[in-house]
């Protein structure tokens, strides 16, 4: 499993939903322009799409981005909102990323149902 261990890093998570056809280069200019961040820092970029069904992390990784994605099949990812500021952006820590990416909503604790699919088809 791809999940994230490091708790030195900084987790942004875009508190508006991205165009999820945007690939690694358009993410990381919409965390510059946008965000007003670093997209070279040592800290992950998470995106959600309109339906809250999926996300993206980007995060340059030495000498490249890397994008990372996970698709809900059912039920929508809990979205923490945002501070009010005019950034766009909640700071989380790698533990709560990890528990919004197992379906818990991080601001009451609460998980998805835990599906068991035998088939794609």
């Amino acid at each position: 499993m791809m999940r994230p261990q490091d708790e030195r890093l900084s987790v942004f998570i875009c508190t508006q939903a991205v165009d999820f056809r945007k690939g690694m280069a358009s993410l990381a200019v919409l965390v510059e322009a946008q965000l007003g961040l670093n997209p070279f820092a040592k800290s992950l970029y998470v995106f959600r799409n309109r339906s809250a069904t999926a996300v993206k992390l980007l995060y340059w990784e030495h000498n490249g981005f890397c994008l990372w994605q996970k698709r809900l099949e059912q039920e929508r990812f809990c979205w923490p909102k945002g501070n009010g500021d005019a950034s766009g952006t909640v700071v989380l820590t790698v533990q709560q990323l990890n528990w919004l990416l197992e379906g818990y909503d991080i601001n009451r604790m609460t998980p998805h149902k835990t599906l068991d699919f035998k088939s794609v088809m």
